[in-house]
């Protein structure tokens, strides 16, 4: 087994106050030449953003984005014809920029900010025709038990998932406390990049609080604890592709 640990206070930054940016990975002005990727995992971005803002009209092409509010809204316009969509909190949005396309994202609110995840996965298929998703997940059903969000489109077996151009899976966990879980990867090609959301838990004697991450590979089954009660975020990629 394979693991290296992302320290929450390690984290890349960038404050241009109506933005404050954590990143897990090289972004923007922050590079660090051992924190480029994890396997096909290449950003995973901790944004809060101030009421009313957000990020203009840009491109993207070419990489699976997918967008996880935890605190507040979101709203979204695309070059697909989608106008100004509200994600929510307890929803996912996922979007396959493909052979291009523009889009926006907005705080929808005009006097809360926002706090979400945006993770973007390189694809296994370039020039695909650009997509978009979102779906709304049942925190309840995440009690204790694995939540896949986010699966390969290929992927027939997990039906209640958004689906992305990669063999790839992402995942929510809520745990009580003292709770044990055993997480099961795909395949040994594979390596799991685990964030804790909020909550401390115990993973190979090593103690993860929140933001702080772990990326594990070279292995089938992980064990980890929750000290406290804690939500866990997987991001499961392929380490080769």
């Amino acid at each position: 087994m394979k693991t290296t640990i992302y320290k929450a206070n390690e984290r890349g930054t960038a404050n241009h106050g109506w933005l404050k940016a954590n990143f897990s990975f090289s972004f923007a002005n922050y590079y660090n030449p051992e924190k480029e990727n994890f396997g096909a995992l290449r950003v995973l971005n901790d944004d809060i953003i101030d009421a009313a803002m957000g990020f203009g009209t840009h491109p993207h092409d070419n990489m699976e984005i997918i967008t996880i509010p935890l605190e507040g809204a979101l709203k979204h316009k695309d070059s697909m014809s989608n106008k100004w969509i509200v994600i929510e909190t307890g929803e996912v949005q996922v979007m396959s920029a493909g052979t291009g396309l523009m889009h926006s994202e907005m705080n929808n609110s005009s006097s809360e900010p926002i706090n979400l995840f945006q993770i973007w996965i390189f694809p296994n298929k370039n020039g695909v025709s650009p997509r978009y998703d979102q779906k709304k997940f049942d925190a309840l059903a995440r009690n204790n038990k694995l939540q896949v969000l986010v699966s390969s489109i290929d992927d027939n077996e997990i039906n209640e998932s958004l689906k992305i151009h990669q063999d790839a899976q992402i995942s929510r966990i809520d745990l009580s406390e003292n709770t044990e879980f055993n997480y099961q990867l795909k395949s040994e090609n594979h390596g799991v990049y685990m964030m804790v959301i909020n909550g401390e838990i115990i993973i190979k004697n090593e103690v993860l609080s929140k933001r702080d991450a772990i990326g594990i590979s070279q292995t089938k089954t992980i064990n980890l604890k929750a000290k406290t009660i804690s939500e866990v975020l997987f991001i499961e990629v392929p380490m080769l592709f």
